[in-house]
């Protein structure tokens, strides 16, 4: 899939902004402290990228799914540090108050999310419930003007580092399944919220925690949607944001495979031994092949979903085999790059170390690799 001139023009404009702010050194050390860079992040949210999913009405760009997908990929092929935060930004804030959010909600929080200042971390997952979150246990309960919440989240990306918990909670009976959830806007920083960090193999520079709420009292407009999407949640968990979410961490998956089939192809063009490179020898020509071969259908399958979901046309099965193709064929290809560095490839010095790190935590979130086969087959019982 060739791309157009203005998303060419876009890529070149990342490129460079990386080429100066980030080097590879710079996005090594931020892999090594869990930092996020927010500063370098304020100025990505000066290129505009950040309104790829913002109206024009709130100081966007407009929604352009193709462009905020080729951003997130051009981001994780020099660091997760970026990637991860513009997703929570760009995607998780934004396209989520764009569809979901009351006027108020969109008129205080939009304009934010476009100059680099309004990132939110999803509270979904629990300890006993990830892809079934209809099961989940934080409950919340309205007493008077007040919502009070009670209960634990994990796998919390980013919640010390931004500026709302996006969280579901169970607000009805328990037996009243997908009628009894409701999402909430919770400050990290509110009374009764506790955050602790978790120290997970890759994924770093956005650190992922556990939160828990002890009576924690919000007032009602913290309901995303107002108070009339009281118990209403569910189809705004399954609308075209969570579309979109495979296709945000499938693009993740091709940046990162991308930067490990370059580096493997450089190496094996320096790499000498037995008085040649190890680029000359077939085996490792073949593992280039197969590489190159992966990410190029990668990137075929991400594009072509992405296109549907920005058209508004149904891609449930489509998102779902971008998501479970491009996160595999990632991890094949790191592990593959790990292989053609040798002993180098198991050393921390060298990007190959976090490329692998990264790769294997990238078919388990977002919806794990069976989720998503699930999701396929389940497709196709319908066409």
């Amino acid at each position: 899939m060739k791309d157009t001139e203005d998303l060419l023009a876009l890529r070149q404009t990342l490129v460079r902004f990386l080429d100066n702010e980030v080097p590879r050194a710079l996005a090594a050390q931020w892999d090594r402290d869990n930092h996020f860079p927010r500063e370098t992040f304020l100025k990505l949210a000066e290129l505009g990228v950040l309104g790829l999913t913002i109206p024009q009405d709130f100081g966007g760009l407009g929604r352009d799914i193709v462009a905020t997908m080729a951003v997130i990929e051009e981001l994780a092929s020099r660091s997760l540090a970026l990637a991860i935060p513009y997703i929570n930004a760009a995607c998780y804030a934004g396209m989520n108050i764009v569809e979901c959010g009351t006027e108020a909600q969109k008129a205080q929080i939009l304009p934010r999310v476009v100059e680099g200042r309004m990132i939110f971390a999803y509270g979904w997952t629990e300890p006993d419930s990830g892809s079934d979150l209809a099961s989940m246990r934080t409950r919340a309960q309205r007493v008077g003007d007040t919502v009070v919440v009670n209960g634990a989240k994990r796998f919390c990306t980013g919640a010390g580092e931004s500026d709302y918990i996006y969280t579901l909670v169970r607000t009805g009976p328990e037996q009243e399944r997908y009628r009894n959830l409701t999402l909430l806007l919770i400050p990290p920083n509110h009374p009764g919220v506790h955050i602790e960090g978790i120290n997970g193999l890759g994924l770093k520079g956005f650190p992922t925690t556990d939160v828990r709420f002890d009576n924690v009292e919000l007032p009602l407009t913290a309901i995303v949607g107002g108070e009339q999407a009281w118990n209403q949640a569910w189809p705004m968990v399954v609308g075209p944001g969570l579309d979109v979410e495979k296709l945000e961490v499938a693009a993740m998956a091709l940046g990162v495979a991308r930067a490990a089939l370059e580096d493997a192809w450089s190496y094996a063009g320096e790499r000498r031994q037995f008085g040649k490179t190890i680029g000359s020898y077939q085996s490792i020509q073949h593992k280039l092949a197969d590489m190159k071969t992966r990410l190029h259908a990668a990137r075929l399958v991400l594009y072509h979903a992405a296109q549907l979901a920005n058209d508004g046309r149904p891609c449930t099965g489509e998102t779902s085999m971008a998501k479970l193709f491009a996160t595999e064929a990632c991890k094949y290809i790191a592990l593959e790059c790990q292989t053609i560095f040798g002993a180098y490839g198991y050393v921390k010095e060298f990007a190959v170390e976090r490329y692998v790190r990264d790769a294997l935590g990238l078919p388990i979130i977002g919806g794990s690799s069976a989720i998503q086969r699930n999701n396929i087959y389940k497709w196709m019982k319908r066409q």
